[in-house]
């Protein structure tokens, strides 16, 4: 039902310019004095996260480097980060990005891969030379990962962490511990007391082990802690959830980023974010646009914290602004959305195998780089047993099995939700899928209560993309959000577990010359950036509105008619939520609305 999957098309051609940056590196060097070492990092099965670490053992400095290796036949690299892989059959060549090809003495670099098969890197070569010095196999193995630490001792502002110790072959020497992905000590046992800590504030711990080479191994698993006191600020609206959708792909064509929440000043109006989206991929989760998510370097006017990244921290990115947010909005939970219209075609496969599914989730959700960042996982399959962009037939029971993995996978800490249809017609898409039986084991239901009706039926007739409750007339009986919440309170899901979908912008066609709905057109509304598509805070201006129906706003302006909400339907919105006992509303997307955030003002003031 949603639009955003047009978005997304355009922004790849927007990180091409980047590749170019490639060739800055200068000539490849001699290797004598580097090394370059491997670790499988996480293992799900159908496929693996390996790990490079290059690291500069001589006396002066490496301005370049490239890591060769051979898979064997059936083990290939699918996606990687932090270095341009390529490859020729069954030999692979990673080579440093233009801002981590310099390496001082003593200093390293890693970079990663997803990879499919089962099959381990041979004949290493680093800058033509051998890896370790000695053959053209991996030389030292890397330390194993050591285990997740366990937290305790806790109070305001110091907590004790205690891990089970890595192998290698060669001894461990010491630990790295990481707080927020950031290393903060290095110890030679097995437990540290991280002091200096906020009170009533979040961290995430993980470790890593060194050996006796001085090579780091993976890291482990991460373990979150809140410290105790301090004082928290409430939730704006008490027990209703307030959730909006910010878009990857929003910083490039929208330029709309996290600190727009700030300025805007929708951030203390919300709860929640979905940061949309992951995608699935054989059977998995991943990250989709990676340089958007945690690369994409942030000057100090354009970041939430007013600080500018630097080349070699961490973590940038989306990612980062978000963490930037929760430290100044501690109320907000922010949730990784995986699927959406154009990647939902892989959740087919996911159900195949649902709890190998919901580990390749929990480990994107937990990479120990972003840990802190998200509080859950929210699941955007268009359609379960039911056709979207492609049509699925696993079956009516798939999303209640793969929601049941994702609860026992993420545990009880961790919010697990979905975005679902509100297609509440005899038959239709609620009527699909085990929604009633898969409530228990989500937090709630996104009702995505828009796109009923819109230009891509470009005759018309004109109708409200967002209807309230039905009407005489309207195109399709049980498209409408009361006829959606009802059909889904009848199959048992909890009123609490309901969130009412309000879109931030309007749907509209064009060769339109009656006013009220129900007339006919030619075609689609000029848009910014899809036909029959514009956001709110352009249409309140171009095309205001003229009438109601259905408790949605529709406007008659030229030949074009559009429908949308303003801030005095999503009052009766809000209104009618608080009547049915819903748990609260969300919205698509943060951008579309205005400056000053009235549409995410009027969802707040309207569920208070």
């Amino acid at each position: 039902m949603r639009f955003r999957h047009r978005a997304a098309a355009g922004f790849a051609t927007l990180l091409l310019p980047l590749a170019g940056l490639v060739g800055l590196a200068s000539p490849a060097q001699a290797a004598t004095s580097a090394t370059a070492s491997y670790a499988k990092t996480q293992d799900w099965g159908s496929g693996f996260e390996g790990k490079w670490t290059v690291k500069n053992t001589g006396t002066t400095a490496l301005s370049s480097w490239t890591v060769e290796w051979d898979f064997p036949s059936g083990t290939s690299v699918t996606s990687s980060w932090d270095a341009d892989v390529t490859s020729s059959g069954t030999h692979w060549t990673a080579k440093n990005k233009a801002w981590n090809g310099t390496l001082a003495p003593g200093a390293s670099v890693t970079f990663g891969f997803n990879g499919s098969g089962s099959g381990s890197p041979a004949n290493c070569k680093l800058n033509g030379g051998s890896c370790d010095g000695g053959t053209t196999e991996p030389g030292d193995s890397a330390p194993s990962a050591p285990g997740t630490p366990t937290a305790s001792d806790i109070t305001n502002t110091s907590v004790k962490l205690s891990w089970s110790a890595a192998t290698d072959d060669k001894g461990v020497k010491n630990y790295d511990v990481l707080r927020d992905g950031s290393k903060v000590a290095t110890v030679t046992g097995t437990s540290y007391t991280s002091t200096g800590l906020t009170a009533g504030t979040d961290y995430s711990y993980s470790v890593q082990a060194r050996d006796t080479a001085d090579q780091t191994g993976p890291v482990s698993g991460s373990v979150r802690v809140r410290t105790t006191g301090g004082t928290t600020e409430p939730p704006p609206t008490g027990d209703k959830v307030k959730l909006g959708y910010f878009t990857e792909w929003g910083v490039y064509g929208r330029n709309y980023h996290v600190k727009n929440l700030v300025t805007s000043g929708t951030a203390s109006k919300i709860t929640h974010i979905n940061y949309a989206f992951g995608n699935v991929k054989n059977g998995q989760c991943t990250v989709d646009d990676t340089y958007a998510a945690y690369d994409k370097a942030y000057t100090a006017d354009q970041s939430v914290s007013g600080t500018a990244d630097t080349w070699d921290q961490p973590l940038r990115g989306n990612f980062n602004q978000l963490r930037q947010l929760k430290t100044k909005y501690p109320h907000i939970k922010v949730l990784y959305s995986f699927g959406g219209w154009t990647y939902s075609g892989g959740f087919g496969q996911a159900a195949q195998n649902a709890a190998a599914f919901a580990k390749s989730c929990k480990a994107v959700v937990e990479d120990p780089r972003w840990a802190d960042v998200f509080d859950g996982i929210d699941i955007d399959w268009e359609y379960p047993n039911a056709c979207g962009l492609t049509c699925d037939t696993s079956g009516p029971a798939a999303f209640k099995n793969l929601s049941q993995a994702l609860r026992n996978e993420f545990g009880p800490n961790y919010l697990v939700t979905a975005a679902i249809t509100a297609d509440g017609s005899s038959g239709g898409k609620i009527d699909a899928a085990d929604y009633g039986g898969a409530a228990q084991y989500l937090d709630w239901y996104n009702v995505m209560t828009y796109d009923y009706f819109g230009a891509f039926d470009k005759d018309g007739p004109t109708a409200p993309h967002s209807p309230l409750t039905s009407y005489p007339g309207i195109p399709q009986e049980g498209f409408n959000s009361a006829d959606a919440i009802a059909k889904l309170k009848a199959k048992g899901v909890p009123a609490k577990k309901l969130l009412l979908g309000i879109g931030f912008y309007g749907r509209g066609w064009t060769g339109v010359t009656q006013s009220a709905p129900g007339g006919s057109a030619t075609g689609a509304a000029p848009g910014t950036y899809e036909a029959g598509i514009e956001d709110y805070k352009v249409l309140k201006n171009s095309c205001p509105a003229t009438g109601t129906i259905a408790g949605t706003a529709y406007a008659h302006c030229g030949g074009n008619w559009w429908s949308y909400d303003t801030p005095a339907t999503i009052a009766g919105k809000m209104t009618w939520a608080k009547n049915q006992g819903l748990g609260g509303a969300f919205f698509w997307e943060f951008s579309g609305d205005t400056a000053n955030g009235e549409l995410a003002n009027a969802i707040d003031s309207g569920l208070k």
